[in-house]
């Protein structure tokens, strides 16, 4: 049985643990943190963290709660756009995930740790559920696509979605080699960031319009 989580409003005290957790968690691996390494981080004592949180485990569990958004809702709002073509309500989607993990990159990297890892169970559970959750709901959208006639029939999406954070995720993990083979050292931060941001919505978006319709 998988785990799932909800999202919760949080005080500045915890939100402070979250981020103490989130940021050690990135850099030491989940079983490389414990509970004393994030209180200290966090200028708090261990039992706050319990007292908020329970344990290691259900804190990683807020963690994912809190830095994961509902795509259901997106999704359902854009279903009811007449404004929007189905590639764009697509590509709508996948700027959406640019910008999350360029934002939210030591999340991000915990995510992709934790993955290649595989060593802890209840993280892996998580990591599964969400991408089940995005998965079906991507599947609306598809299919959205293909009653409009404007999409290919017999789309695999879970192949599809493995393209699109493919890039994404390979962008992000050799982002440095990128910034000097193209000799972007210069550039301050949030400008290259920006410009990553660009690079990867015009790239995907071209192979997703291939992948999903008929025209070239």
């Amino acid at each position: 049985m998988h785990l799932k989580f909800k999202r919760m409003s949080y005080s500045d005290k915890q939100t402070q643990i979250l981020t103490s957790a989130e940021r050690l968690f990135s850099s030491r691996g989940y079983d490389g943190t414990s509970v004393r390494d994030i209180a200290d981080e966090a200028g708090v004592n261990i039992a706050m963290i319990s007292y908020y949180f329970g344990s290691k485990e259900k804190l990683m569990e807020a963690l994912f709660a809190e830095r994961t958004n509902n795509i259901k809702f997106r999704i359902e709002s854009l279903l009811q756009d007449d404004s929007t073509t189905p590639i764009q309500k697509i590509q709508i989607i996948v700027d959406d995930y640019i910008t999350k993990v360029i934002d939210k990159q030591n999340f991000f990297k915990i995510m992709v740790c934790e993955q290649v890892i595989n060593k802890t169970p209840a993280i892996i559970n998580l990591i599964y559920d969400l991408k089940k959750k995005n998965a079906e709901e991507i599947n609306k959208l598809i299919k959205y696509g293909q009653e409009k006639g404007v999409f290919k029939k017999n789309i695999d999406v879970l192949l599809l979605l493995n393209t699109i954070i493919g890039n994404i995720t390979q962008m992000m993990i050799s982002i440095d080699y990128y910034r000097e083979f193209h000799e972007l050292q210069a550039i301050p931060n949030d400008q290259f960031y920006e410009q990553i941001k660009q690079k990867l919505s015009e790239h995907i978006k071209v192979l997703i319009k291939v992948l999903l319709t008929n025209e070239a």
